[in-house]
């Protein structure tokens, strides 16, 4: 018969934060460690032989700084969770749980989940120019527009600039209605969505009317020097070689850039390599650049995008 283990959660917040979407985070934890996990009211059951049991009771405790105080679990934290028992980085793992990032309008807390998202943050909180590469759902992009937010609100920046390459825009923008701004509003719509979180929509069109805020797309760049601002350009593996050298050579006194894509996802045409590509290999050795990779492992969308992305990588291998 198996043994099992008891664990009281202090409330129903916490109990609903561990067991996650769909009890999810349990099947995960269960995944992880081999016992079997059971929420009955605010007790967590652990079934399992006695090393599953302290396995899993360890993973579940290394939890608790988030699931004590009714915070959301992804299965990043557990993952990450688990990569820091098994390679004794607890104490960092307890500075990346308690390291808030921001607070949404909502009071919804912001932080790093994996150990890559937290290099990541310190690269960009450290260097005038970081490159982040990896697969949808790692947080790229988002994260980079939380720093960028709360350094513009701070008065750190005078400007935010966020800018995407539009690679269809020869064509099918003129079909799209509008004016050019409503045109290329698709393009950009994943950067509002996260500036929307933090920054009341109502205010966002003034701010974008004073030039605070700028969103458009790459060619916008050209011929501009870039003083004072936080740039971030976003899915930069659709950039030409030509683009990529333009908009880098773009920063100026004061600025800071990040840069994030995904080189395995580009939409140029297959006779076309990607300036984000090409750009990592000549800049590789140069001092004061920020080089940052995630992997499937760093996805921290909805458990099933973890697994299409692992599903396609190993497709593609």
């Amino acid at each position: 018969m198996a043994d099992a283990f008891t664990i009281q959660l202090p409330n129903i917040p916490s109990c609903v934060a561990l067991g996650g979407y769909g009890e999810e985070n349990l099947k995960l934890l269960s995944q992880q460690t081999g016992a079997n996990l059971v929420l009955r009211g605010q007790e967590l059951l652990i079934s399992g032989t006695p090393k599953q049991i302290e396995m899993a009771t360890r993973l579940v405790r290394s939890l608790e700084n988030l699931w004590s105080k009714g915070n959301s679990i992804s299965s990043a934290d557990i993952l990450t969770a688990r990569q820091a028992l098994e390679s004794d980085r607890q104490g960092e793992l307890q500075d990346l749980q308690r390291d808030i990032l921001a607070k949404t309008r909502s009071g919804h807390e912001i932080r790093a989940k994996t150990f890559h998202q937290k290099k990541y943050i310190e690269a960009i909180r450290k260097r005038d120019l970081t490159f982040c590469i990896g697969p949808a759902g790692t947080g790229k992009t988002y994260l980079a527009v939380v720093i960028a937010v709360q350094e513009l609100l701070n008065s750190r920046f005078e400007r935010l600039i966020l800018t995407r390459p539009a690679v269809e825009a020869g064509e099918k923008l003129g079909f799209l209605p509008g004016d050019l701004q409503q045109k290329i509003n698709p393009y950009l719509r994943p950067l509002y969505d996260a500036i929307n979180e933090f920054i009341d929509p109502e205010k966002v069109p003034n701010l974008i009317e004073r030039g605070v805020i700028e969103l458009a797309p790459l060619a916008y760049m050209r011929g501009r020097t870039l003083n004072n601002a936080f740039i971030i350009v976003d899915e930069a593996q659709n950039t030409t070689p030509a683009q990529m050298k333009m908009v880098l050579t773009r920063l100026g006194f004061g600025s800071r850039m990040v840069i994030t894509g995904d080189i395995t996802q580009t939409d140029l045409p297959h006779n076309q390599q990607s300036g984000l590509g090409i750009s990592l290999q000549i800049l590789k050795n140069v001092e004061g650049i920020a080089f940052c990779e995630f992997t499937q492992k760093d996805v921290v969308r909805h458990p099933l995008v973890q697994r299409i992305v692992s599903a396609y990588e190993q497709y593609e291998k």
